[in-house]
């Protein structure tokens, strides 16, 4: 195995492995090998290990590697984010200067622009309070998002906080602190992903894949430069190479040009590789982010959702109407909100698949609905595509559908079967 194959091995197992971790959680790949690699890798194998060290050691190595991985993973520090700057610096460090008198002035100057927003976008999403709610700030986030009855439901305490729950909010256990529109907690940013900074996480994501693609498109024009000024019949497209004499390139001659072409260019090569294949990660994590966004759910409303959806397969879930003057207690429901729709549903679980008794006296009225499948469900913070991004790109923004019949502005939720599907 030549230079070029094994570092495109090892960046290709790392990419996968990183894969596995951040999708392998996801209800849509739950019944895929994706899934099941990381029960695999997150599960059986410790399992495994634990059941090894138990009979070896007492348990004592993996209670200490327990403890290292909970810090890392779960305690609020910076080592991920330094980790990942490093690495964004230190591969800068290593093929930008070579590459720099290669390259065009457009060039130069694109590629400045690629290198420079990751670093801003990171730090702007790092260092942004997401939302942090508190006394001082509870009641503008409480106008923030109207409750929908159907994953958010008023009256609800944090039991750390000691405040009221506002719609869509969190209580982070790695922060320690509610967050408003609560998306995630990110490692790579050492920081929740909420109202006040998810436009600065998308935008890091966007500008990291966009460096990773253009660098790495960039990087490896150089390297097949000196593979081509070597073999000038040889091509990227293997099928396309050929000999001096016309004859069709063999593999091995292949990769031979092109391990000469790596050799030529070491840094620039081995750098473009990783970028390259480290791509499609990053552009499948902003795809994925991009989608929740065009179904008006975070992550934390996909898994509920997903929830949900189990419990309608199992013919637990019922809903019934809301009508649009429902009484609010102004003790913990806001009585305005910046949001155009309010809820006009309710849905609830029950514990033998019958509706709800008429004694427990539940929100909505009407007859109640049983309900099989998310589609017959409607997601209240979804307002279309272009409306949901205003919401993300400018937090607090209010929705002026002052002139928009009732009728017309309750028809804008859509229903809620794309976030799982």
């Amino acid at each position: 195995m030549g230079p070029l194959a094994k570092i495109a091995a090892v960046v290709l197992a790392i990419s996968f492995m990183t894969f596995v971790a951040f999708f392998g959680r996801l209800p849509a790949l739950r019944r895929t090998p994706v899934a099941w690699l990381y029960r695999l890798i997150w599960v059986y194998i410790p399992r495994a290990v634990m059941d090894l060290d138990q009979k070896l050691t007492s348990g004592r190595l993996t209670s200490s590697l327990s403890r290292f991985g909970t810090f890392i993973m779960y305690d609020k520090h910076p080592t991920v984010l330094i980790f990942f700057v490093l690495l964004l610096s230190v591969s800068q460090y290593i093929a930008v200067p070579l590459a720099w008198p290669l390259i065009s002035a457009v060039q130069k100057l694109t590629l400045s622009m690629a290198v420079f927003f990751p670093y801003l976008f990171t730090y702007l999403a790092a260092f942004t309070d997401p939302g942090i709610i508190d006394p001082s700030n509870h009641a503008y986030h409480m106008s923030q998002y109207p409750y929908d009855f159907t994953l958010f439901y008023p009256g609800t305490d944090c039991r750390t906080c000691h405040l009221l729950k506002p719609a869509r909010s969190k209580h982070c256990s790695v922060c320690k602190r509610c967050i408003s529109r609560m998306d995630h907690h990110c490692v790579f940013i050492n920081n929740c992903v909420g109202a006040n900074n998810a436009r600065w996480f998308l935008l890091c994501l966007f500008s990291t894949a966009v460096l990773t693609s253009y660098g790495g498109a960039l990087g490896m024009s150089l390297v097949i430069e000196r593979a081509v000024a070597r073999n000038p019949t040889w091509s990227m497209l293997p099928w396309r190479a050929v000999l001096s004499d016309g004859s069709p390139m063999s593999w091995s001659a292949w990769l031979l040009a092109w391990s000469w072409g790596l050799h030529e260019r070491i840094n620039i090569g081995a750098v473009s590789l990783l970028a390259l294949l480290t791509s499609p990660l990053v552009w499948g994590l902003l795809g994925y982010n991009m989608w929740n966004v065009y179904t008006g759910v975070t992550t934390n409303e996909s898994m509920k959702w997903s929830d949900w959806k189990d419990e309608m397969e199992d013919g637990f879930a019922y809903k019934r109407k809301m009508g649009p003057d429902h009484p609010k207690d102004p003790r913990v429901e806001p009585m305005w909100t910046r949001w155009p729709v309010e809820a006009d549903q309710v849905l609830v679980r029950t514990e033998n698949g019958r509706p709800p008794h008429p004694s427990l006296k539940l929100e909505g009225s009407g007859e109640w609905e049983q309900v099989w499948r998310l589609k017959d469900v409607e997601n209240l913070y979804d307002l279309g595509f272009w409306d949901n991004l205003i919401d993300v790109m400018v937090p607090g923004h209010c929705f002026n559908d002052s002139d928009m019949p009732a009728v017309e502005r309750r028809g804008r939720s859509k229903a809620t079967e794309a976030p799982v599907s």
